[in-house]
């Protein structure tokens, strides 16, 4: 238990500025909303001028972007990126910071098993996502009331908004998985920014191609905005893919700590 008010109190200073960080992008996107909902038409035949594999790539849809669920679910897409930062960061550097600052064998002696370790440390950055993702749904609630011009289900405004603590949960698992496996890793930031925008790329090669089998290769395609709108409700398939990865990564986890050697300072 030691451990994980620990590391939860080394996340601390991390975890307000990412929750402060990921609001600031929601509230950038969500303040200009009433000013484009008012010109929609002169925008609507902006943005019909581009590609459709373009617009598609970048996550615009005309049916609904002019909509305040819509509009939001555009920038829920670069909010998403940044919070995927944030939750491989954490994942990453779970186990390779003991071992980047020469701290893993005193740790190592204590009276706690490497079961215990990890476990408090998984627990400290799980509350420190949960943390960000309450406050922030909190804020977006408020923002989307403020610069509202219409009714909307508020169900399907945090339906959307949950889509990036579960993306989250995605991305600090493979970040656990790599922070395990690799022996040492010197930049935390470089592994989860290359990471993270790989996966990206990849769900935009994706989308592009229309093939929805293709959508398994990105987290970031696992949850159709346009869908959520619709249906208020997620695609399971899918859900069980990202619940499978997550828990496959973490029992991996467990067992290659387990048994790697740990090295010594």
């Amino acid at each position: 238990m030691n451990i994980f008010f620990h590391e939860l109190k080394a996340y601390r200073k991390s975890t307000l500025i990412w929750t402060f960080s990921l609001i600031m992008v929601a509230l950038l996107f969500l303040s200009m909303y009433p000013s484009f909902a008012k010109d929609a038409d002169e925008f609507k035949k902006l943005l019909a001028g581009y590609p459709l594999a373009m617009r598609k790539a970048i996550g615009l849809n005309l049916e609904n972007i002019f909509t305040i669920l819509g509009f939001y679910s555009y920038a829920l897409t670069f909010t998403t990126i940044c919070a995927a930062i944030q939750a491989m960061n954490l994942g990453t550097g779970i186990v390779s910071k003991e071992v980047r600052e020469k701290t893993a064998d005193f740790l190592l002696t204590k009276p706690v098993t490497r079961t215990q370790i990890l476990t408090s440390k998984l627990l400290a950055a799980f509350t420190s996502l949960l943390f960000t993702n309450i406050v922030y749904q909190i804020a977006v609630t408020f923002i989307a009331f403020q610069v509202k011009t219409e009714e909307y289900s508020v169900k399907k405004l945090m339906l959307l908004s949950l889509t990036m603590f579960f993306i989250q949960l995605i991305f600090l698992s493979i970040g656990i998985i790599i922070s395990v496996i690799v022996p040492k890793i010197k930049s935390v930031l470089t592994v989860s920014l290359a990471t993270v925008f790989a996966f990206y790329f990849l769900g935009v090669i994706s989308e592009t191609s229309g093939d929805d089998v293709k959508r398994y290769i990105s987290p970031f395609k696992y949850f159709d905005h346009i869908y959520i709108m619709k249906h208020a409700n997620y695609e399971e398939p899918f859900l069980i893919v990202g619940a499978i990865m997550v828990v496959a990564a973490i029992v991996a986890s467990y067992f290659i700590y387990a048994k790697r050697d740990i090295h010594a300072v």
